[in-house]
């Protein structure tokens, strides 16, 4: 249990035994670190029961504080300021518990519990490929389930591959009319970068095919519907949905292409996936869960013979689920994803990592679902991100604009590269070993800068700041894992030694500031990890990381290590840069990011 609850706990009893008659539920009581500017380390918040049990905030929290100082174990002395009581923890308890966890490398994790929970992200179309769009919900995605696995959460990786559709069709029309049968191997283009270009290519046919026809006449939409090429794109999907040998054929072939492209780029990403979903594998189910609607009545059919559901009661509006022809839409094979999902793994949430433009979207889904009476609605949780731009501006696809996964990684790697070589500090190390570091630099800086921002905002992504040695990111944390890890050599220390180590314990009596705040901050850190958990969002945990990083340096600004003031002190002060290291590796390790030992 983390002192935090150690303190909830012993304020309950505190309530319980000073006011039998009050009603008081745990939840309500607010336990936050005390700020700099009082004395103490914890704070209790008094405001919330005042009304309650008609007290002045003073005299509540005097009784309050001498009952828990008496009773509990904890605590050395209190103050109350307004509405807070503020305690001051015992000296031996952050001793103890320095004592009891610097070489528990699971420091923070839950015990595992029943509560199954699966991820999906990352989900990308095969008509393009991966995009530096991409990387914000891929590595939201990887964060998310780690630290929800943690917690003590059942957690499952999942990926939905958007293989089919209008989209897909059009890489294919493209192909077909341009390529004069071009593959990776003919052209040594990777294979998504391959089928990509026929996307933008078809694009930049379509337009002219459009303009011709308003040349001719037309009206914009009517151009928009009878450019030959869109036409071809439409008649492939359809042809496609009836099983054409040929098209699918076809189909098959360029998105193998893809697979392997995208592979090459998952690995270099370092993200996996324990369960793999294709629309073309869920869109029939979908169309079943659509015939059932009708059968309910939930669902009704339009002349044309499209079919809706009608949303105007929810507050929303009409949503297509089919249309006239019997292709199907996004949403019809998101009903099947979502009921396959639930029938794999009885899941008791379902977290969709997909950006806010699609919030009306996974709204619809979740509203339908519920009418149609399925188990899996009340489990889907939308993980809703900010999109990413760069200081260039937005990223459009179809334009050929973006900037490519791949792109991006090379570039945060020659970025590594250039700062370390201008910095002087390559020295020592193998160019095997070179190569490795500036992999773990410039991967490390993108994952940080993409994770430290809440999810729901927006932002804007610049390769240089990034990966500034002194700036808020990943390469700061490093440098202070890789500076621990230097003063461990030094010291002939093991980074994660044996408590046997350290035979001579603590006859001294006297944490200085520094010393105290650095293990207070460890300890808050199975807080950290379960607040990001409940809210979804690892950005805390890299604040979190920052910040410790940020205490350790003016922790070993202040106080010698080597030249300790006592043998006690300096064995104190080895444990205390142990656990901080342990706790940085095991936090980056959950945002998928790696602390090298030298850079």
């Amino acid at each position: 249990m983390t002192l935090a609850s150690q303190i909830k706990h012993a304020a309950l009893d505190a309530f319980k035994h000073l006011f039998p008659d009050a009603s008081i539920d745990i939840a309500t009581i607010l336990v936050n670190q005390t700020k700099p500017e009082f004395a103490g380390d914890y704070t209790i918040v008094l405001f919330p029961f005042l009304k309650l049990l008609k007290q002045r905030p003073d005299a509540l929290g005097k009784q309050l504080g001498d009952y828990m100082l008496e009773k509990t174990a904890l605590f050395s002395e209190y103050q109350v300021v307004s509405g807070f009581l503020n305690f001051s923890v015992r000296e031996g308890y952050w001793v103890s518990f320095l004592m009891n966890h610097f070489t528990d490398v699971h420091f923070g994790e839950k015990a595992k519990t029943d509560f199954r929970v699966m991820v999906e992200y990352s989900s990308p179309n095969t008509n393009k490929p991966l995009h530096f769009g991409h990387l914000r919900n891929i590595f939201l995605g990887w964060a998310i389930a780690d630290i929800l696995k943690a917690t003590g959460r059942q957690v499952v990786k999942a990926n939905l591959i958007n293989d089919r559709g209008i989209h897909i069709c059009k890489s294919m029309v493209a192909w077909q009319r341009y390529a004069n049968g071009a593959t990776p191997e003919s052209t040594g283009i990777k294979g998504d970068h391959l089928v990509g270009d026929y996307y933008v290519k078809f694009n930049d046919v379509y337009k002219l095919e459009v303009a011709e026809l308003i040349a001719r006449g037309k009206g914009e939409k009517t151009a928009e519907k009878e450019a030959p090429i869109m036409k071809e794109a439409h008649e492939l999907l359809r042809r496609w949905e009836a099983g054409d040998q040929d098209v699918r054929d076809l189909w098959q072939m360029m998105n193998g292409w893809v697979y392997k492209g995208f592979d090459v780029t998952y690995k270099r990403l370092g993200v996996s996936f324990d369960k793999v979903y294709h629309e073309s594998d869920t869109y029939l189910l979908g169309k079943k869960i659509v015939e059932e609607g009708l059968d309910k009545g939930v669902l009704y059919k339009k002349d044309d013979g499209s079919v809706w559901v009608d949303l105007k009661d929810d507050g929303l509006d009409e949503k297509l689920l089919l249309r006239g022809d019997g292709t199907s839409v996004y949403m019809t094979q998101d009903l099947g994803t979502a009921r396959l999902k639930y029938d794999d793994f009885k899941l008791n949430q379902s977290v969709y990592v997909i950006a806010d433009e699609q919030n009306y979207h996974i709204q619809v889904l979740k509203l339908i679902m519920k009418k149609l009476g399925e188990p899996c609605s009340d489990g889907i949780y939308h993980l809703s991100y900010g999109m990413v731009e760069l200081p260039t501006g937005r990223m459009k696809s179809r334009e050929g604009t973006v900037v490519d996964a791949d792109d991006m990684i090379s570039e945060m790697v020659r970025l590594a590269q250039e700062q370390t070589e201008n910095s002087g500090k390559t020295e020592g190390f193998t160019p095997e070993e070179l190569v490795k570091l500036y992999e773990t630099i410039g991967m490390g800086a993108l994952k940080f800068y993409l994770l430290r921002v809440d999810p729901k905002k927006k932002m804007i992504f610049d390769p240089k700041e990034s990966i500034d040695l002194h700036g808020y990111t990943a390469t700061f944390i490093q440098y202070a894992h890789a500076r621990i890890c230097s003063i461990l050599r030094k010291e002939n220390v093991a980074l994660m030694p044996g408590p046997a180590h350290f035979q001579s314990f603590f006859q001294e009596t006297g944490l200085l500031p520094m010393e105290k705040s650095i293990i207070l901050a460890l300890e808050q850190y199975p807080v950290i990890l379960s607040d990001s958990a409940d809210e979804f969002n690892p950005s805390s945990v890299c604040n979190y990381s920052f910040q410790l990083a940020q205490l350790f340096n003016t922790f070993y600004d202040l106080h010698s290590i080597s030249k300790a003031e006592s043998e006690e002190k300096k064995q104190l002060r080895l444990m205390i840069i142990i656990m901080t290291a342990s706790v940085l590796r095991h936090a980056m390790h959950l945002m998928g990011i790696k602390l090298p030992e030298k850079m």
